[in-house]
């Protein structure tokens, strides 16, 4: 007897999945659109559900046989037969609004400027495009190295918004982690929290080691707002936000630690930036080095080129893995780790350099 495990998928299965996953989505933001994760914090049948909602039962049964499937609800069926469905931990946990954790509109937002960035592909493809807007292919690439991607203005709208969340959820948690195997918790250090956003990185570092002290570096529209979360956290002792430009501006001296999350992406001279760096630490100070590079497997490039195709699109740097590490170790600094660390949308590789020196 044939049984479906057994059936190997079809060698079209990944670009149905692509189709699929759009239905997914959609059904995702319907559901933190109608705070549904808050109203599922206790189990609920469909139909009671959409009689307190003014729903239709038959359609809401189904859109929660499909967020169970995408492991955003439990379910349990009662005596009577009837499914009752709640919010899974990981729902309430990261897409509840109600939680410090939420990452709801984080996740809106990327959805949006992704699907934004889709419908675009051909015109930044075609040279009709190109020459529409006045503008030949060379003339892009150093347009678009020279300008930010982002106004400071926006980039502060960021900061503010779900560059906060995902740094409180998602990228502030792996810092910790990776910070406590470098640093000893008692012995005092000064960080540079390179291109911070709204500085909550820093802020849960300065929490979790009462010796710390360090600067936020960012444009200077989000720095006002790294300067104001700094306040906030009870930090301004220990913390400052310093508003600048990386390329033009000094960093100061003698930093203990400096942590660079995808910033490098956005530097005009690669190795202008990791000397400005090195110069920065003192010896023996290290630098975390956190970015994407697009591994050489299909599968994980895959994931990788998903997200970073926009930069990729816009001249930005996208490293092909290993050349980070090339770049750092041609600055003279040592590469004495290296290893995958988690941010939001696509994994990353940590490097941590360290300069030479006692």
């Amino acid at each position: 007897m044939n049984h479906a495990d057994d059936l190997l998928p079809h060698a079209l299965q990944p670009y149905w999945d692509l189709a699929l996953a759009s239905v997914q989505a959609e059904a995702l933001q319907l559901a933190l659109q109608e705070g549904l994760f808050e109203r599922l914090a206790s189990p609920c049948t469909p139909e009671t559900l959409a009689r307190v909602q003014d729903w239709q039962p038959e359609t809401t049964r189904h859109w929660l046989a499909l967020l169970w499937s995408m492991r955003l609800l439990d379910r349990n069926r009662d005596a009577a037969g009837e499914w009752h469905y709640a919010s899974t931990e990981l729902a309430r946990q990261y897409l509840a609004t109600s939680s410090a954790l939420y990452c709801g509109e984080a996740w809106r937002f990327r959805l949006a400027s992704l699907r934004d960035f889709g419908a675009g592909l051909a015109q930044g493809l075609h040279k009709q495009g190109l020459h529409e807007q006045g503008l030949h292919k060379q003339d892009v690439h150093k347009q678009s190295r020279s300008t930010p991607l982002a106004s400071g203005e926006r980039w502060a709208l960021a900061a503010r918004g779900h560059l906060a969340r995902e740094q409180v959820a998602v990228t502030a948690p792996a810092a910790c982690e990776l910070v406590s195997r470098r640093l000893a918790h008692k012995a005092p250090w000064r960080l540079l929290d390179l291109g911070g956003g709204p500085g909550l990185i820093a802020v849960t570092l300065a929490k979790m080691f009462p010796q710390m002290s360090g600067v936020v570096f960012e444009l200077p529209e989000a720095a006002e707002v790294a300067a104001q979360n700094i306040v906030e956290a009870g930090l301004a002792s220990r913390l400052e936000a310093q508003g600048g430009d990386l390329v033009t501006d000094t960093l100061g001296t003698g930093f203990d630690l400096i942590w660079c999350s995808s910033v490098l992406h956005f530097v005009p001279d690669l190795s202008a930036c990791l000397a400005k760096l090195h110069a920065a630490l003192r010896p023996g100070g290290e630098l975390l080095c956190v970015h994407a590079e697009i591994p050489d497997e299909p599968e994980a490039a895959r994931r990788m080129l998903s997200y970073y195709l926009p930069l990729l699109w816009q001249g930005r740097r996208v490293t092909q893995a290993g050349e980070l590490r090339e770049a750092l170790l041609a600055q003279g600094f040592e590469v004495c780790e290296e290893r995958p660390i988690t941010l939001p949308m696509a994994p990353a590789t940590a490097l941590v350099a360290r300069r030479r020196g006692n």
